[in-house]
């Protein structure tokens, strides 16, 4: 989602027979903190349109995002409330309860993060299109698949999306009992009574293998240790295009994206060289060997999307070191002697 898409998702949730109702006068405020979140590590926006002949039609968006534990407990604890005003009324009023840029890198690295959905604002009448949930699932995968997530949680925001995430793998959250289990039968007419909460932890997923959400904990540390603009410039060659290209959606120079290419190149060359280009050849077929290497790599992080997610490298290091440790025990008794 960009700044310019913001209009459309708050007409499309005030025009959602569930949502609508659910801000009431607060959709007036909606705008600004979608616009005050955008861009930052812990919160994704992804924009659902269909193309009808010349046009283009508005689906609606998915938004999500990591945030603080306290939160995620208030959530599934008394007094109940309804997840997206939640957020609207608390980043509005400078209490977000999203995590910050560093606190995603560091639990990313360590303890993991809990997730929440905040809408998936398609109407009842698209979300039980198979096409549509689809590309709904699609979309979630590339965005969250990589992270090392804790919990992920959602409130369902109709009936047809309560249906589509049990379909998914997702389990309902029994309040009483505080644990992911079975699904109550609940009738459309009573659907709103009080929030519907679907997730799942990572424990529970590791016992729930084989569904779709279960599959979004298989995770695995980077090897790379990628930096930020590294990352960026990986992200945007994923999405095709030559490299000029690259350098203009970036805002940065050609050169930079040269200079950029060869720190990847080096620094993937520590763990994969198999990976990357050779360099040491200057005959006419260096450059056909190098785009075929560099289309390797990206085919590579296509399957590793953990590579292009924010991470300490400092913490990655110290966890490394500790598994070593535990590894080769006599090491730690011929350092303390």
């Amino acid at each position: 989602m960009k700044p310019k898409d913001v209009r459309h998702f708050v007409e499309h949730i005030a025009a959602h027979p569930v949502l609508g109702p659910r801000y009431g006068n607060l959709i007036k405020d909606l705008p600004g903190s979608i616009r005050r979140v955008l861009g930052q590590d812990s919160i994704t926006a992804v924009v659902f349109e269909e193309l009808l002949g010349s046009t283009t039609q508005f689906l609606g968006a998915g938004v999500a995002g990591f945030v603080r534990n306290d939160f995620l407990h208030e959530v599934k604890t008394a007094p109940r409330f309804w997840i997206g005003p939640e957020f609207v009324k608390r980043i509005n009023g400078g209490n977000s309860p999203l995590l910050s840029d560093a606190e995603v890198r560091d639990a990313n690295s360590s303890v993991g993060m809990n997730l929440v959905v905040w809408h998936n604002s398609m109407h009842p009448a698209d979300i039980v299109r198979l096409g549509a949930s689809t590309k709904v699932m699609i979309a979630f995968e590339e965005s969250y698949r990589g992270f090392r997530l804790r919990e992920l949680i959602a409130q369902a925001d109709c009936i047809e999306h309560m249906i589509a995430m049990r379909k998914a793998g997702g389990l309902y959250f029994n309040r009483a009992q505080r644990t992911y289990g079975n699904y109550p039968e609940v009738k459309p007419a009573n659907f709103s009574d009080e929030p519907r909460n679907v997730g799942i932890t990572r424990e529970v997923a590791l016992t729930h293998a084989g569904s779709w959400v279960a599959s979004l904990f298989l995770d695995a540390p980077p090897q790379f240790g990628l930096s930020k603009s590294e990352q960026r410039l990986l992200v945007a060659a994923l999405a095709g295009g030559t490299d000029g290209e690259i350098a203009d959606s970036l805002g940065i120079s050609p050169f930079t994206v040269k200079t950029t290419w060869r720190a990847i190149y080096d620094r993937v060359a520590l763990c994969r060289p198999d990976l990357v280009p050779d360099r040491s050849h200057e005959d006419g077929q260096a450059h056909a060997r190098g785009k075929q290497k560099k289309q390797r790599l990206l085919d590579y992080l296509r399957e590793h999307p953990e590579e292009l997610r924010p991470v300490s490298r400092k913490l990655l290091q110290q966890a490394s070191a500790r598994i070593k440790a535990r590894a080769n025990p006599e090491s730690i008794l011929d350092t303390d002697v």
